[in-house]
């Protein structure tokens, strides 16, 4: 019995160290995220943040910019959850150099929740939903101009704060309430995702 019991347990112990040596060196999404956002210190990037959970779709007909009484708005679970974001930063000490934000108050109130009042609203970052053809064109050439610079600078990072869509025209990707992604340069100046970004409104 135990003769035959050996090698099964032999197999099962390669097996398990097999699978761990497969995992990269910061498996965990935590570390993942401490890694990059240590290397963009020196090389420069951008953290762009989806808005903190804001229930519904769209916003109601006839929103105004600067009205928050018209707009789709953070719930409870939203600022807390922007909050939880901040306060993961804040106990790792990670600072970002800039914070910009679309104006809309969904965004304006997660990057203020998270990061302090020094917020900068960038119409870039805005709804595409709320522009023409031409203006969400030159608002993705803003955004890419933009990253550019920050990497070229090559000193830390900034926080953007913008909406599902924004994501989807940047990247081709969505991303969850309060999630986003580490963004680089890659092949031809295009971004570039280095790490996703979730689970820090938790």
């Amino acid at each position: 019995m135990a003769d035959s019991a050996a090698p099964l347990l032999n197999r099962r112990l390669l097996l398990a160290c097999s699978a761990a040596l497969a995992l990269p060196a910061w498996a965990n999404p935590d570390d993942a995220l401490q890694q990059a956002l240590r290397s963009a210190q020196a090389t420069g990037g951008v953290l762009m943040l989806r808005h903190a959970l804001a229930p519904g779709t769209f916003d109601p007909p006839g929103f105004r910019l600067g009205d928050c009484t018209t707009q789709r708005n953070l719930s409870d679970e939203g600022r807390r959850q922007a909050r939880q974001i901040g306060a993961w930063f804040a106990a790792r000490q990670w600072r970002p150099t800039q914070v910009r934000s679309s104006p809309w108050c969904r965004c304006l109130e997660t990057a203020r929740l998270a990061f302090g009042d020094r917020v900068e609203p960038w119409s870039a970052l805005g709804s595409p939903r709320a522009g023409n053809e031409a203006v969400n064109a030159q608002a993705l050439a803003q955004l890419r101009e933009g990253l550019a610079t920050v990497v070229k600078r090559g000193a830390g990072f900034e926080v953007w704060v913008t909406h599902q869509f924004v994501f989807s025209a940047l990247l081709g990707e969505g991303a969850g309430s309060g999630e986003g992604a580490l963004l680089g340069l890659g092949d031809e100046g295009a971004p570039r995702v280095i790490v996703r970004v979730t689970g820090l409104g938790v």
